[in-house]
């Protein structure tokens, strides 16, 4: 489908809240420069937030997160590090390739030579096949699933509820202002001659 738009900064924001689904089912966007014929054109990437699961604290950096985030896809841009930095998680925006399964987590390196595991999960994930980690497909409709001819078991899910995680909210104010509170507030405090 060709979505035609008269305003680029409409485009810049469709594109920059990716991804986006129907019916839980990616949709794959992409901008037309019109050099390539439409039937040239190949869908198979997205953009998506990644966070970063079980990074010591020292270790929270971008850097480090941009690294991780290379097994998944090619980090998409460096934000500021207030959007990146959760409580006990990082998150980076990365584009991955729909053709592949989704990364699932990295080895890391700490210092003096140990080792531990970081875990990626994915905001706003669509469907997603638990079996594969494709999301093309569903787990009823995984090669794998039908060439066991059902014997596959729960356990054998490679992929699981666990991938998934909301939008974080890094930047929710804890002030909540009350529109005429500081007004009224403020009337209390002026001398009686001075109020309106």
């Amino acid at each position: 489908m060709l979505l035609t738009f008269s305003d680029k900064e409409e485009v810049d924001k469709i594109l920059a809240a990716e991804p986006w689904s129907f019916d839980r089912h990616i949709v794959l966007l992409q901008r037309y420069d019109k050099k390539v014929p439409i039937r040239e054109l190949v869908f198979k990437k997205v953009v998506i937030w990644i966070q970063i699961h079980d990074i010591p604290a020292p270790n929270m950096t971008r850097e480090v997160a941009k690294d991780l985030c290379g097994n998944a896809g090619i980090v998409d841009k460096m934000i500021h590090l207030s959007k990146m930095v959760g409580w006990s998680f990082m998150r980076v925006q990365v584009v991955i390739d729909v053709s592949l399964p989704l990364c699932r987590g990295r080895l890391i390196s700490f210092n003096k030579g140990e080792e531990g595991w970081v875990s990626f999960k994915y905001e706003r994930l669509p469907n997603i096949c638990y079996w594969c980690g494709f999301l093309n497909h569903r787990d009823k409709d995984c090669d794998q699933w039908i060439e066991s001819d059902g014997s596959l078991k729960d356990e054998d899910k490679e992929y699981g509820p666990w991938i998934r995680t909301t939008a974080a909210a890094l930047n929710k104010k804890s002030v909540v202002r009350v529109p005429g509170f500081n007004e009224a507030r403020k009337k209390k405090q002026q001398p009686i001659g001075q109020r309106g």
